[in-house]
C-alpha cells in the first residue's frame, strides 16, 4: 500500500500544532489513502461534532469535482482535503461557500507565492488559464442543528505535466510547474488553513 511517510507526507499533530487557536483544523485527520475525502469525512461526522474538522488524504481513488467530474489526485502530490462546516445558512445559500473556499485559496497561493491565480465561477483556481484547485460543496439539512456542510478542496501542489491523464495536460497546473520549483506541501496546507479559517470567521460569524 501507498506510504505517505515514503513521500514527504502531512502530518496532522504538526499540523494542528502550528495552527493555534482556529475553527478551521480545530481537528486534523490525515488518512494514506480513501474514496473521496467528502465521503469519508461523512462515515466520522456526527450531529454534536464540533466543526472545524478538516481529513486530509494522500490519495483519492475517487475524488469528484462538479458535475460529477473525477478529480484526478496524484499520490503524496497535493493537497486534497474536506473541511466539516456548520454556517447557519440555508441549502440554497451554498454556494456562499464555494466562493468563500475559492476566494481564500486563490487568497493563500497569491500570498504564497509571486504567482497571480484567477478564479473561474463557480469553483475553479486557474493560474495562466490553466486549473490549479477545485472546490467541491455539499449540504446536508439536519433536524435541530445548523445544516452541515461538506466543503472538499484539491489543490495540484507538486505534480508534473506526466502526472495528469493526457486529456488534462493541456488544462491543469500545479504550483510546481508554475513555479518552476517542488513546493512544502506541510507548509502550504498550515497557510491555507490559516487563510481558510480567517476568512471564513470573517464571512459566517464564527469564534
Amino acid at each position: 500500500m501507498f506510504r505517505a511517510e515514503m513521500l514527504n507526507g502531512l502530518i496532522a499533530e504538526k499540523l494542528r500544532a502550528k495552527l493555534g487557536a482556529v475553527v478551521i483544523g480545530r481537528q486534523i485527520i490525515v488518512l494514506e489513502q480513501t474514496g473521496s475525502t467528502n465521503d469519508a469525512i461523512l462515515q466520522v461526522a456526527t450531529s454534536d461534532l464540533n466543526e472545524g474538522l478538516v481529513l486530509f488524504a494522500e490519495h483519492q481513488t475517487d475524488g469528484r469535482g462538479q458535475r460529477g467530474n473525477r478529480w484526478e489526485s496524484a499520490a503524496g502530490k497535493g493537497l486534497w482535503f474536506s473541511m466539516l462546516l456548520r454556517p447557519e445558512i440555508n441549502l440554497a445559500s451554498s454556494p456562499q461557500l464555494t466562493t468563500w473556499a475559492a476566494e481564500a485559496i486563490s487568497g493563500a497561493i497569491g500570498n504564497e507565492f509571486p504567482l497571480t491565480p484567477i478564479i473561474k465561477p463557480p469553483n475553479d483556481v486557474q493560474i495562466g488559464g490553466s486549473k490549479v484547485a477545485g472546490v467541491l460543496v455539499e449540504m446536508r439539512a439536519q433536524k435541530n442543528a445548523p445544516h452541515l456542510a461538506i466543503a472538499g478542496v484539491g489543490v495540484n501542489v507538486n505534480q508534473s505535466c506526466d502526472d495528469f491523464p493526457k486529456e488534462l495536460q493541456s488544462r491543469a497546473i500545479s504550483l510546481a510547474m508554475a513555479l518552476g520549483k517542488q513546493v512544502d506541501r506541510q507548509k502550504f496546507a498550515i497557510a491555507l488553513l490559516r487563510n481558510l479559517d480567517r476568512t471564513y470567521r470573517e464571512l459566517f460569524g464564527k469564534n
